[in-house]
């Protein structure tokens, strides 16, 4: 069977995957003051993150039109899936069903399956990864969607940023209890708890929060061995380095990967910022 992997632009991709026919990306729009951009081939991380470091206004997304999904499920492949971030975080899952809905009405019956990631940037590469292991074993649709789903279920998100403020201003943090973050220079370990955002713990400066949520990943992190470790990080490869050498003196994973934070991820995490997944 043939299958087609579809995810909004908060889905860091290898730069590989970006020009592989069973992917394709639906991107969304950001905006700071006047300042517009899809989030497509076309960003440059470094003009935008200069943008929001020089404007007093909140950096901002819009998601993808239901009409813009149902064009992309509009393929020969048998199987279709589309990731999206976190429906906490964003109107794009909803969106995404939408252009399903619509696509079944108009086009007729076709096997189209939404993932609503419950995470965001890495989260989602991981759900990516997932989907094209179980399609290459074979399995039917069905089976596929049921072992997708207990991934996405058992996958851990942490992230430690320089700044919350875009998702604090953009009103993403309501899953926490209290911002302990007063001064600069206290870090918050944060962590993905059913699509909201939690705090799990704190750091004094940015290498003692890092060092926190690698402590969190061997403690929480089963089976390492068997899963899959993403990290996107937002114009910081050498911290990324620095969080997956951490990880990997004391664990094993089958896989490590890295990647750069596309548009969406570079908004909400930040200059600096770090999202570490496993699944």
């Amino acid at each position: 069977m043939s299958y087609k992997i579809v995810v909004d632009s908060c889905c860091d991709l290898p730069k590989e995957f970006h020009t592989d026919p069973r992917f394709e990306i639906v991107p969304l729009a950001l905006e700071v003051g006047d300042y517009h951009i899809i989030d497509d081939e076309s960003f440059n991380q470094q003009e935008f993150l200069e943008h929001v470091a020089a404007s007093p206004e909140c950096p901002k997304s819009a998601c993808p039109s239901p009409d813009r999904y149902m064009s992309a499920y509009d393929c020969d492949a048998d199987h279709v899936y589309c990731i999206t971030l976190s429906s906490k975080l964003s109107g794009s899952y909803n969106s995404a069903l939408l252009g399903r809905d619509l696509y079944l009405e108009e086009k007729g019956d076709k096997d189209i399956y939404v993932v609503d990631s419950l995470s965001a940037a890495s989260g989602e590469t991981q759900i990516a990864y997932k989907l094209m292991e179980l399609e290459e074993q074979g399995l039917s649709f069905e089976e596929i969607v049921e072992k997708i789903n207990i991934c996405r279920d058992e996958m851990l998100t942490y992230f430690v940023l320089d700044s919350l403020e875009t998702l604090r201003k953009n009103g993403r943090l309501s899953g926490m209890k209290a911002l302990v973050a007063s001064t600069l220079s206290i870090k918050p370990v944060c962590a993905g708890d059913r699509g909201s955002i939690i705090q799990k713990g704190q750091g004094i400066g940015m290498r003692k929060a890092l060092v926190k949520m690698v402590d969190l990943i061997q403690k929480e992190c089963e089976n390492s061995e068997e899963k899959r470790l993403i990290i996107t990080h937002c114009n910081c490869y050498e911290r990324a380095m620095l969080v997956r050498d951490m990880v990997l003196k004391n664990m094993k994973f089958k896989e490590t990967i890295v990647v750069d934070a596309a548009g969406v991820s570079s908004m909400y995490a930040n200059d600096g910022g770090i999202v570490v997944t496993c699944a």
